[in-house]
């Protein structure tokens, strides 16, 4: 389904939450995180599937509008991986196009299960990138994950990588990422959390309370939140938290959780970039209203 068709204008129902439940202020500024990793925008960009589109110059100049949208708006945090087919050629070729003012956070993974092809896969994606070092990297969906991280301390040391960490975007991988946030020294977690699956909660948490960054990949999981919604209207009280759209409900959602730092919506619209952008304004949820949102979207 085409989002556009999600938006709504709020119907004149009354569903308001309790006094104690309206939505705190929160400033369209730069927010803090853990450990100094940035004072990062709450929404990124994610590159998964959306940056993948071969030598189609009308797709590319799309991912380039989409691009200047994101930094226009204050963006910073823009992630990808070697898995992405051609994301981060693609980001090298267009980012020198776009302005962004020292802003942009670049955000990237090691995958492969060979260890010693991880060196030579971390610098083809510098190569690719067109930047001298990486702010993040982190060791995709946990593949060989001790000898990649091995690799990545190197790294950093050198200078190379600020920050480093894992990522999974399967929930079966939950348990092993809280073992590996336990047992070694990490900077960031990369993890899925959305309406539709909030089984990260607890390795979310795990990870805030040792000082990591907490980066949520796939927040409308994978487009099926709106299909989910499907015509039905927001919730009149949503006006509360400067909601406009779908994509602002499933973003503030997560992005007012306190463990939360920065989540990573991909969009190959940009129009859609705009209405994602257009969540880190505002008010956003209180730990009542988040609830109350919860159960709306689920239901009865």
């Amino acid at each position: 389904m085409n989002r556009r068709d999600f938006l709504a204008s709020l119907p004149a129902a009354l569903l308001a939450p309790a006094a104690d439940a309206l939505a705190q202020t929160q400033p369209s500024f730069r927010r803090n995180a853990p450990r100094g990793f940035e004072a990062l925008p709450p929404i990124g960009l994610g590159t998964w599937l959306t940056f993948h589109v071969g030598d189609d110059s009308e797709a590319q100049e799309q991912r380039r509008q989409v691009l200047a949208r994101f930094f226009a708006a204050g963006g910073g945090m823009i992630d990808s991986s070697p898995m992405y087919g051609q994301a981060e050629w693609l980001l090298g070729q267009l980012l020198p196009a776009v302005a962004h003012e020292g802003r942009l956070f670049t955000a990237t993974k090691v995958w492969t299960p060979f260890a010693a092809r991880g060196p030579g896969q971390l610098e083809q994606s510098l190569r690719f990138w067109r930047v001298p070092r990486f702010d993040v990297v982190l060791v995709h969906n946990l593949v060989n994950w001790r000898a990649h991280l091995k690799t990545l301390r190197a790294w950093q040391e050198q200078g190379r990588v600020r920050y480093i960490g894992i990522s999974t975007s399967h929930a079966v991988a939950n348990d092993e990422a809280a073992r590996i946030v336990k047992s070694e020294r990490l900077d960031v977690l990369q993890i899925t959390y959305n309406f539709a699956d909030a089984s990260a909660e607890p390795v979310m948490n795990l990870a805030a309370e040792r000082g990591l960054a907490v980066v949520i990949n796939r927040p409308f999981d994978g487009g099926s939140l709106f299909g989910r919604v499907g015509n039905r209207p927001l919730p009149a009280w949503a006006m509360d938290i400067d909601c406009a759209n779908w994509a602002q409900f499933f973003l503030k959602w997560i992005v007012s959780h306190p463990a939360v730092t920065c989540a990573i919506p991909a969009t190959a619209n940009p129009a859609h970039m705009d209405e994602n952008m257009g969540a880190r304004a505002g008010r956003m949820p209180d730990a009542a209203l988040r609830r109350q949102m919860l159960a709306h979207f689920v239901g009865p």
